[in-house]
């Protein structure tokens, strides 16, 4: 099946004023409502990792979780969850970071990753950078190393993806959003 660009665009919803005043929210359940519109994106995802030499998948809570998953099903590779604070039930590591509008702690447990491993990091969009920079940052100190990250949509006016390229992280998306686009 082909990415198709229009369509998966055409079913991220803008969601004004959410979570806070002045941004737009993009929702992309509506994506994951339609099977056809859910497997354009992980297949777009499949097709370019199948043969991309890393070792583990890393999804980031909670609308990673359902890509990441399905991602690392097909690619068949481990996956690595990466929480916010007091979701995990073992020994974690935890990393703060600060979206604009929200500041937190991400964890992940401690004896998931080792040295040599790379991680792909999966979420759904990249907007301020914030949480794939701190899951980047606990992978880093468990002595693996990140691949790439990978969202659906990048919003490219919060610099997300500018601030991961300051970082040395490369990043992809399938699709993008001005800021001010419906």
């Amino acid at each position: 099946m082909i990415f198709d660009d229009f369509a998966i665009k055409s079913l991220i919803r803008a969601i004004p004023d959410f979570p806070r005043q002045g941004n737009i929210f993009r929702d992309i359940t509506p994506v994951f409502q339609s099977p056809k519109a859910t497997r354009m994106v992980v297949d777009g995802l499949v097709q370019r990792y199948v043969e991309s030499d890393f070792t583990h998948i890393g999804a980031i809570e909670a609308r990673g979780f359902l890509l990441g998953s399905m991602v690392a099903y097909a690619l068949n590779k481990p996956l690595v969850l990466f929480r916010k604070q007091g979701k995990l039930p073992d020994d974690v590591l935890s990393e703060p970071y600060d979206t604009g509008y929200e500041q937190s702690l991400l964890e992940v447990h401690k004896d998931v990753l080792c040295e040599g491993d790379k991680v792909l990091l999966i979420d759904d969009i990249i907007a301020s950078g914030a949480t794939f920079i701190a899951a980047a940052s606990l992978i880093r100190r468990m002595g693996a190393s990140v691949y790439e990250v990978a969202a659906i949509v990048d919003l490219p006016e919060l610099e997300g993806s500018q601030r991961l390229q300051d970082a040395g992280i490369p990043s992809y998306s399938l699709t993008a959003f001005a800021c001010d686009e419906r």
